[in-house]
């Protein structure tokens, strides 16, 4: 097969209308993806949403049954033939880490080095482990070392070689919380100091949100939304990213016009265009869209309260019965059972039809 491309692009590495399945399942259905030089983005969706299986298919471990994969000007697969993996010049760092337990830390570092001069690959392991901050632990054993320190030399072996692309098939869940939230921001630093561009594999939000430039979310094998962080929290544009992501409820709403809607709270502006018919629709509130009020707000009964710390979370009963989460000062909550008023803090909410 040819490596050249003849699709042009400015994206460093382009997914087109990616088809690929076992058996008769299909698994990954007409995704398409571009991701620039240097960028870090996170696949993220719940299991068996195919983001895994897109993986193997960027890695060469499954090809596609149709729709292409460009990697800079290498055609990686076109649904007829593929690059073998060897060739596509991608490092991956698995879920398991998989650090070759008989070798030292340098060693593990270097082993894909072993077509360049042995100076040059001590320089550029030394250089890894300076920047992963092992500098003087070379000569270590992985299982000297505490788990946060194994991902950092999983990760070291895979920059080594200076891949194309580096993929990460969900590498942090094996680690504690407060490891998660000390080498998550380390690691995006490192890979944006190598300009390095990654696609990670994630099912967990708070890890995609602190890892990646552009969070790509997944469903049934098709690719729901792609947009920074902040956009697919408060910007979701399905029914499934808004309910995957974070916390919320829909109450109902009626058509005003493309771009509002009417509901208890008064007037609301979508975040897209919407469609007159059917004039029932939905908006979608997260519980920090809301604040408690003094007066003149929506009246709302609290049936349940959750401490989380610095805030609590409500769960609220509207006057006609619709519910919803509301979020809180702890301090300041009130109890089961108060009558409290809410208004919205925020302008612009995700509105689709009614499904009923």
């Amino acid at each position: 097969m040819s490596i050249e491309s003849n699709t042009p692009s400015s994206a460093h590495l382009s997914i087109d209308k990616a088809y690929a399945g076992y058996a008769e399942q299909s698994v990954v259905n007409g995704v398409t993806l571009d991701i620039e030089q240097g960028e870090l983005i996170c696949l993220l969706g719940p299991s068996g949403c195919g983001k895994s299986s897109l993986l193997r298919c960027i890695a060469g471990f499954h090809a596609l049954s149709s729709g292409t994969i460009v990697l800079g000007s290498k055609r990686l697969d076109d649904g007829t033939s593929q690059l073998p993996p060897e060739q596509r010049k991608i490092g991956m760092v698995f879920q398991d880490i998989a650090l070759f337990p008989h070798l030292t830390v340098t060693e593990n570092i270097e082993f894909g080095l072993f077509e360049w001069p042995s100076k040059q690959a001590k320089t550029r392991s030394e250089q890894l482990l300076t920047m992963i901050g092992l500098h003087g632990m070379g000569c270590r054993y992985p299982h000297e070392l505490s788990g946060g320190q194994q991902q950092r030399v999983a990760l070291a072996r895979a920059l080594a070689p200076k891949p194309d692309l580096l993929l990460l098939d969900e590498p942090f869940s094996g680690l504690d919380a407060a490891l998660r939230d000390e080498l998550i921001p380390e690691i995006a630093e490192l890979l944006k100091q190598e300009q390095i561009t990654t696609l990670m594999v994630s099912h967990d939000q708070a890890e995609a949100f602190a890892f990646a430039d552009r969070v790509a979310v997944m469903n049934q094998g098709r690719l729901e939304q792609i947009s920074q962080p902040d956009a697919i929290y408060y910007e979701p544009k399905s029914r499934f990213v808004a309910k995957f992501i974070g916390e919320g409820e829909f109450i109902k709403a009626s058509y005003v016009d493309t771009h509002h809607v009417q509901s208890l709270f008064g007037q609301r502006r979508s975040t897209s265009d919407i469609s007159e018919t059917p004039n029932r629709k939905e908006i979608f509130i997260r519980p920090d869209d809301i604040e408690i009020v003094e007066t003149n707000g929506v009246k709302a009964q609290v049936e349940t309260k959750r401490f989380r710390g610095g805030q609590s979370l409500l769960s609220v009963r509207l006057q006609d019965g619709q519910s919803l989460a509301v979020t809180c000062h702890a301090v300041k909550a009130p109890e089961i059972g108060d009558q409290i008023d809410l208004a919205l803090k925020q302008h612009r909410f995700l509105v689709t039809d009614d499904p009923s």
